[in-house]
């Protein structure tokens, strides 16, 4: 067996930095004909503002910024000029991301691939010499050699434009794209697409200012709900308001965290909009996002003062227990099943759900913090590491470990619940080994997942996972050391005797009846004659 991985340490995740919420907005015809004609025309500047950013490459500085930026203010406004820049040098920053990820995706497949094509035919993996296994058959080493010499070329092609700074973006989407020549398989017409390519490509968000009326000048909604926008130069004849503004004649109302948002625009803070349409469901809808003062990180002693709900994540549900101060499970496990098929709305419903029941249970439980396991498999889903075990790769590729827990560290935020991230490593296999058997009773059916979800709680809680550390040397007696690993140093009575609590579990007498009830010697473990004559050791209670 090869040595284990060293353990990274638990923290406490920081909360979230921003806010956005959506609401509804019931536009009439006109409206949504000027939203429509508004957006199009922004959405045309930004596509030939995003190709002049992208032909500039990594020659792009201040000055350049400039110069776009006073194009674009004359055929729209200064305002709507700086949303749109920012928009496009964020677009043409996460493009550049997702290339340098790319990249290093492509690196790790062929150093993985060479590996394996090195060694023999049916070779074992060596953990501890630290070599890959073979390849099964000489089928799939040929097949393998010339995945290598693909990745290979490909990676060249990715290194050259990464060197040049040049990035492959599709405003709308790559995805909607290349829908468009597969309309009979997507059961989509050539206008139901053309709606949809239109409604990606509108252009209608602003970023807030602070200081200005309602933390907003370019789109503003006001207290009341009021929705209006100004209008580039070229659509000033569709105004309906002064200033060259268009009033809409609906209001909109943010039912979640709206007195949040309703302070920020009174205070005139900087609040960000985006107007959008929803082609399918032929419905706009308008985001408001702002910042959050950063909080100071909580404390890992103050998180854990009142124990811990610990959860392991499946992919069909969350397995959560709850832990005492202790280390102890307290109650009975909690499951808390999802449902991860069908459309992305189905399932980002789901898992809100999931994690709303997931916070009810720790504010019965009067926890303060969640433990989670610190789970990545951006690495995990490739062939090279799981062979031919299509199903677990298929399993581990649909598991929305970032967005879980993104959206409980969101959540758990509003209920003052503190999340903490420990190292995943070994919790399924020794949960299994320490805590299955012992916490299985007649009336209670452990599972792994289960007593992993005791073993992450174990770990935030800085105890070890195992119950107990083996007896000490010589004999089983006490003194050569502490033969439990549950008790800190500083617990008082820890040395002292453990009291044989009466009742059906124990199966031990009530105090006073027993047959050595007079015998002082027996209540005396020290002192005891036949202490260090048997070789036999009482379970220990959980509770210690």
């Amino acid at each position: 067996m090869g040595a284990l991985r060293e353990l990274a340490a638990s923290f406490v995740v920081p909360g979230p930095a921003g806010v956005a919420v959506r609401a509804r907005l019931r536009v009439s015809e006109p409206d949504a004909t000027v939203l429509t004609e508004v957006g199009v025309y922004l959405g045309s500047l930004a596509a030939g503002d995003l190709a002049e950013r992208c032909g500039q490459g990594l020659a792009h500085d201040a000055a350049s910024w400039a110069v776009r930026k006073r194009s674009l203010t004359g055929r729209s406004s200064a305002r709507w000029a700086g949303s749109i820049t920012k928009a496009t040098h964020d677009q043409w920053a996460l493009a550049r991301r997702g290339q340098a990820a790319h990249v290093a995706w492509l690196r790790g497949q062929i150093s993985s691939i060479e590996a394996r094509l090195a060694r023999p035919l049916g070779a074992k993996a060596d953990r501890r010499e630290g070599l890959a296994r073979g390849y099964a058959s000489r089928v799939e080493w040929h097949a393998k050699s010339r995945r290598l010499q693909m990745l290979k070329d490909r990676l060249t092609v990715v290194e050259a434009e990464w060197a040049a700074g040049r990035v492959r973006v599709v405003r709308g989407g790559k995805r909607l794209a290349h829908t468009r020549h597969h309309l009979q398989a997507a059961g989509l017409s050539e206008q139901a697409w053309r709606e949809r390519w239109r409604s990606e490509r509108m252009f209608l968000a602003a970023d807030g200012e602070s200081g200005k009326r309602f933390g907003n000048e370019t789109i503003r909604v006001t207290d009341t709900g009021q929705v209006s926008l100004r209008l580039p130069a070229p659509l000033a004849h569709l105004a309906n308001a002064p200033h060259g503004r268009y009033l809409l004649d609906t209001t909109v109302t943010f039912r979640h965290r709206g007195q949040e948002w309703r302070d920020r625009i009174t205070a005139n803070r900087a609040v960000a909009y985006r107007i959008h349409h929803d082609p399918v469901r032929g419905r706009w809808y308008v985001t408001a996002s702002w910042q959050r003062a950063t909080a100071p990180v909580l404390p890992m002693e103050a998180a854990l003062a009142r124990g811990v709900v610990a959860v392991d994540m499946n992919d069909d549900h969350l397995a959560a227990w709850h832990l005492e101060v202790h280390g102890n499970p307290v109650g009975e496990p909690q499951r808390f099943f999802y449902d991860l098929s069908g459309s992305t709305e189905h399932r980002d419903a789901q898992i809100r759900h999931t994690l709303t029941r997931l916070l009810h249970h720790t504010r019965r439980c009067e926890a303060s913090a969640i433990a989670i396991e610190d789970l990545d498999f951006t690495d995990g889903t490739s062939r090279e590491k799981h062979g031919r075990n299509k199903r677990f790769r298929r399993l581990i590729s649909r598991f929305p470990t970032a967005k879980l827990k993104a959206r409980l560290v969101s959540m758990a935020a509003e209920q003052n619940v503190a999340v903490v991230a420990v190292d995943p490593a070994y919790t399924s296999r020794w949960g299994a080994q320490h805590w299955q058997k012992p916490l299985t009773t007649p009336r209670r059916t452990m599972s792994r997942h289960d007593a992993a979800s005791v073993a992450v709680g174990r770990r935030a809680l800085g105890y070890p996972i195992r119950r107990r550390t083996a007896p000490p040397p010589h004999d089983q007696s006490d003194r050569v050391g502490h033969r439990t690993a549950q008790a800190r140093p500083d617990t008082r009575g820890r040395e002292e005797t453990r009291p044989h609590i009466p009742g059906p579990r124990t199966g031990c007498a009530p105090p006073g009846r027993g047959a050595k009830a007079g015998d002082q010697d027996a209540q005396h473990r020290s002192g005891h004659p036949a202490e260090h004559g048997s070789s036999q050791q009482d379970p220990l209670p959980l509770s210690l």
